[in-house]
């Protein structure tokens, strides 16, 4: 018995090896396709996952990397290759029932009746990637003033201010020291100072003043010390707000963004977009810790524990509020926050 051309012809090789003009074997196992380009799609650690085929016919395959996948060499020659039906269009849902095209040749034997496709091959167009945000223009940063002489003496007059607030004379003597903008311990002593004299002495013009210090800084790609200025951020859009600087505060909110806009690859910048949306819609507002405290009557603890969430807060009321939390609500919630942690 003679083998097959077809049969002669049939290999197995990984879906992460497959190139421009190889023919595969399509999941229905009965028809074939040349691939017209081959697109690789990364993990969020960077790493190849995905093989995105597109099909000379029309549509795109997805498979995973490591997939064995049948190719058929010589497919011109020994394979009569299956017209695709209505060259599978990307926008076609998977559980649709495609007919062929009006005059493309039938499958002796399969009928007259429509052709069902293999989910696997009819997919949906990914969704596309989120627009990034937008940093303020320099007619914006313009709106936040320059500071009245260096760092040093920004600190050194909000300490003047408050000669009697302990927390507040701590934290200025280790700036005076000097301000180094490099250093994540010396951006979060600022932003505490900034966060101290809002908060406990109600002092809104010296808070601002110390948090434009670090709110300009661009951001650097360093979570740690981004942290502190995102906080610095978030407190200066809530003062703002609360004076009526409209204007300035939108600065400040575009501002936090800035770390959304350095993905540009479109898959990583839609999984950040999910994973930053989640954390908006689900924040951590410290509700154990709080009433444990209370229960325990330990009230230096239980400020500590309304003190983050206060902050968190903030950063939602940066952001335009979220899915869950509106921004009449945080408005509400923020001023129940800073009446508790003030008395």
């Amino acid at each position: 018995m003679t083998e097959s051309p077809a049969a002669r012809h049939h290999r197995e090789q990984q879906a992460g090896s497959l190139t421009t003009g190889s023919h595969i074997l399509l999941p229905d196992g009965r028809r074939t396709a040349e691939i017209d380009q081959v697109e690789l799609e990364h993990d969020d650690f960077g790493s190849p996952a995905l093989v995105l085929a597109s099909l000379s016919g029309g549509g795109t395959l997805r498979v995973a990397i490591g997939t064995m996948v049948t190719v058929v060499d010589g497919a011109h020659d020994d394979v009569t290759q299956l017209p695709l039906p209505a060259d599978l269009p990307e926008a076609a849902p998977p559980e649709e029932t495609l007919t062929p095209r009006h005059g493309a040749q039938e499958q002796p034997g399969a009928g007259t009746g429509p052709l069902n496709v293999a989910p696997a091959v009819v997919v949906p167009p990914l969704p596309p990637a989120p627009p990034a945000a937008t940093g303020p223009s320099e007619e914006e940063l313009a709106l936040i003033p320059a500071p009245a002489g260096t760092p040093e003496s920004v600190v050194e007059a909000a300490a003047e201010a408050h000669p009697d607030a302990e927390g507040v004379l701590l934290l200025a003597d280790r700036l005076s020291k000097g301000v180094n903008f490099k250093s994540g311990s010396c951006l979060k002593d600022l932003s505490d100072l900034a966060h101290e004299l809002f908060i406990t002495l109600k002092d809104a013009d010296g808070a601002l003043s110390v948090a434009d210090l670090i709110t300009v800084l661009p951001y650097d790609g360093n979570p740690g010390r981004w942290t502190s200025v995102e906080a610095s951020l978030a407190l200066a859009s809530y003062i703002c707000r609360q004076d009526g600087q409209d204007e300035r505060a939108e600065v400040y909110e575009k501002l936090i963004r800035t770390p959304e806009n350095q993905e540009t690859d479109p898959f990583k910048a839609r999984m950040a977009a999910k994973v930053r949306q989640r954390s908006l819609n689900e924040p951590n507002l410290y509700d154990k810790e709080i009433f444990r405290s209370i229960d325990n009557s330990n009230h230096d603890a239980e400020r500590e524990w309304r003190l983050l969430r206060l902050e968190s807060l903030l950063f939602l009321r940066a952001h335009g509020g979220s899915e869950t939390i509106g921004t009449s609500e945080l408005e509400r919630r923020i001023s129940n926050e800073l009446e508790a942690v003030r008395s």
